[in-house]
């Protein structure tokens, strides 16, 4: 998928583990996971939001678009 989450990026600059951004975002850390993996296929705004607000960040620090990552299968 051309769109790669950059979470862990984002987690490594702040210092912060998974489990602590999970608490502050208010989501499971299975879901978590899921949106860093990239396993997601959608991720709601309000989470979008708490994971700036957590990460103290904008969206495109989490989120990228890499069009030649793509492969059709």
């Amino acid at each position: 998928m051309p769109i790669v989450v950059n979470i862990d990026v984002m987690l490594a600059r702040r210092k912060m583990s998974s489990g602590e951004l999970a608490e502050k975002v208010g989501i499971s850390a299975t879901n978590l996971s899921i949106l860093k993996t990239g396993k997601a296929k959608a991720v709601r705004f309000s989470t979008l939001e708490a994971l700036c607000r957590a990460l103290d960040c904008q969206p495109g620090d989490i989120l990228e678009y890499r069009p030649d990552e793509w492969q059709e299968s």
